[in-house]
């Protein structure tokens, strides 16, 4: 005789991952930008620490953002087609390349002083409504990336599948929005 209650995963428990993960994502997500905030003031030559500027860093970050929503499309199209491993795999690259990018912008604005952008008139208007809604969203999508990340481990699909299509745009726009504002201001790099 079959039993009709499904079996879950030790992961898939009532919420257990995703209780466990809880405080980390608030923490995560808090210290985040406040670390970026802060080492945004800090110059390296500040301590003494003698270093070129690492102006080849902006066109490689940008890079990684255009990447990055490339591959957040092609993950999209993966479950959409009901492939998860490779969903998953390229997710999780996602993942890596935001960090890659986090680590190159911070050390760029380390060691290189802030570009400001020279263009006029209703140009500027776009650069900064684009540079704002940006900066804005790309704080608000970490804990929405984790908490997405944290509920696809736990195997809480129905769960995950509704925080990823708040996720998915919202990501998608600050990727897309990275490489849309390093074109515009490029021009303006010393």
């Amino acid at each position: 005789m079959k039993n009709n209650t499904e079996i879950q995963s030790p992961l898939a428990s009532e919420g257990s991952l995703e209780q466990k993960f809880n405080k980390f994502i608030i923490a995560v997500s808090v210290l985040i930008p406040v670390v970026v905030a802060v080492l945004f003031s800090v110059k390296l030559d500040d301590f003494g620490i003698k270093t070129e500027p690492l102006t080849f860093l902006p066109p490689i970050y940008a890079t990684i953002n255009g990447i990055t929503a490339i591959v957040l499309v092609v993950a999209v199209r993966a479950i959409k087609n009901g492939n998860r491993k490779l969903h998953e795999k390229l997710m999780t690259l996602a993942i890596a390349l935001s960090v890659m990018f986090l680590v190159m912008y911070v050390a760029y604005h380390m060691t290189s002083e802030s570009t400001k952008f020279g263009g006029e008139g209703i140009i500027r208007y776009v650069y900064f409504f684009l540079l704002i809604s940006h900066i804005l969203l790309s704080i608000a999508v970490i804990p929405l990336v984790l908490i997405s990340y944290v509920r696809a481990l736990a195997e809480r699909f129905d769960r995950h599948k509704k925080i990823a299509k708040i996720t998915f745009p919202i990501w998608l726009y600050v990727a897309v929005t990275g490489v849309i504002v390093y074109l515009m201001i490029a021009p303006y790099y010393v």
